[in-house]
């Protein structure tokens, strides 16, 4: 965009902007709301809806804001009373063939077209014939349905397709009242982003397989976050009820590292904060050859005592790329620094291409902070390559080993098998949120942790952007903890035992 400014009134108040800005665009920076459907910020200008008409003094005729250029003095009205007429008469038009399906939409709470309907307050249809039937419920992707019936035509999902997954995987077809949204005959769409087309959809014609019919909007609360699934490090904001520590979606948030979307792995790590995916308490052995439940102070207790019984050249540590760099700090602070640990290995998912990359967001390495860990190792002195350090590690000789497991489980298809491999090792303590581990009987020492949104802290993207953990949930586990907590605890324990 040009670095020459113009300046131009919006509402009785002057706004400068690079030159070539539209009246929508200028507005949307400056926190000046103009109803619209169709523009998006993320994507091209089509000017379908005609919603977000605006009044230019010394003009006949309303224009639409989203391709009306600013210019020098040009005067523009939001306010006036022909301009909120022509958005009733616009909206009912838009309401001549919707559906009343608010009782059991997904997007009720989040719909434009019911906000706008209630801001507006035109209750009663000027139609008196029946609505247009169109097909509902339809199949369109593996974590997508349509209902062309709530669609208004805004050509949002059509745009994303072709400009954002350049797949061309939706179009328009039939015309006049008869038109509707869909994917071409025998085809349907099958990205690693389809969940984007619910997010930009303002009236709910897409919605998710995975939110479907789960929860109501407005129970639930948001914090922001930073998607662990990959090195881009997405921000995002996760969704839940703490009252009953229960998460229900992922949603990207806008940021220059993802711009507006995010992809579907990335909205599925909400799934591994659930109870019923999580390591509950903690676990040490019972002296018996076996093991038993006990409070995580009894089992940080246990595992000072085995450190205290051995060389710090006996001791190793295994940990995954997935955690926040003040935990990396902290666990090299106290066994480093203090312990003079110099085993240390990167747990990795030994299939994973570091390299790959799907040209828009998802990256090959499935951890979101390698950079980070690969900084807190230089920091500790220690090499900071990013090889898979599992097999090393069972060549070590390490008489005892804490292991801090990765989060995301579903993208390390070999967890279960390594796990399995550090159970026949002579004393493992695994630190993780995953409730597997307690699966492998050989286990017999595990510390409960707190997921991503759970905790403060930050990441740092493959390109070494920082990502922050400001504002966690409650812990969905009681007595989960981070691993700074951990580590506090244990280095307290070390000290005075």
């Amino acid at each position: 965009m040009s670095t020459e400014t113009v300046t131009f009134n919006l509402n009785d108040r002057d706004i400068t902007v690079p030159k070539g800005t539209t009246v929508m665009e200028a507005a949307h920076k400056h926190n000046v709301y103009i109803p619209h459907f169709c523009w998006h910020p993320g994507l091209s200008i089509a000017g379908v809806c005609r919603f977000c008409l605006v009044k230019v003094d010394n003009r006949p005729k309303l224009e639409i804001a989203c391709n009306l250029q600013a210019t020098p003095g040009m005067k523009v009205s939001t306010l006036l009373p022909e301009v909120k007429e022509a958005h009733k008469w616009a909206l009912e038009f838009h309401l001549v063939n919707h559906p009343l399906d608010c009782p059991i939409c997904d997007q009720a709470g989040e719909c434009k077209l019911q906000d706008f309907y209630m801001e507006v307050g035109k209750y009663k249809s000027e139609m008196d014939r029946p609505k247009v039937l169109k097909p509902k419920a339809l199949d369109v992707g593996s974590e997508l349905v349509l209902d062309t019936e709530r669609c208004i035509l805004c050509d949002r999902c059509v745009r994303f397709e072709q400009e954002v997954t350049k797949t061309g995987a939706l179009g328009i077809f039939n015309r006049g009242d008869r038109a509707v949204v869909g994917t071409y005959p025998d085809k349907k769409i099958e990205h690693n982003y389809q969940d984007n087309l619910v997010d930009i959809c303002p009236v709910g014609a897409f919605t998710s397989r995975d939110f479907r019919f789960k929860q109501r909007v407005w129970f639930l609360k948001d914090q922001p976050a930073v998607c662990p699934g990959c090195s881009t490090g997405c921000h995002v904001k996760v969704y839940g009820k703490p009252q009953v520590r229960t998460y229900f979606r992922v949603k990207p948030q806008e940021s220059e590292v993802n711009g507006h979307w995010m992809c579907d792995v990335g909205r599925k790590t909400y799934k591994h904060l659930n109870q019923d995916q999580r390591l509950r308490f903690a676990v040490a052995a019972d002296g018996k050859g076996g093991r038993q439940r006990v409070s995580v102070a009894e089992a940080i207790a246990s595992l000072a005592l085995q450190l205290q019984g051995v060389a710090a050249s006996d001791i190793a540590l295994l940990v995954s790329p997935q955690y926040t760099c003040e935990e990396y700090d902290a666990l090299f602070a106290f066994f480093v620094k203090k312990l003079g640990v110099s085993k240390v290995f990167q747990w990795r998912e030994p299939t994973e291409n570091l390299d790959a990359f799907d040209g828009l967001l998802y990256r090959g390495d499935h951890n979101p902070n390698t950079f980070g860990l690969s900084e807190a190792l230089a920091k500790a002195g220690l090499p900071k390559d990013v090889k898979n350090g599992f097999e090393d590690l069972a060549r070590s000789g390490a008489k005892v080993v804490v292991a801090l497991a990765p989060e995301i489980e579903f993208q390390f298809p070999s967890l279960a098998g390594q796990l399995q491999k550090l159970s026949e090792l002579a004393f493992v303590s695994v630190w993780t949120t995953s409730g597997s581990a307690y699966n492998v009987k050989g286990l017999r020492h595990l510390v409960p942790l707190k997921g991503f949104a759970e905790k403060k802290g930050t990441f740092r993207n493959f390109q070494g952007k920082v990502g922050e953990l400001a504002k966690p949930f409650p812990a969905a586990v009681d007595e989960a903890k981070d691993v700074v907590e951990v580590v506090t605890a244990l280095a307290e324990v070390w000290a005075h035992a």
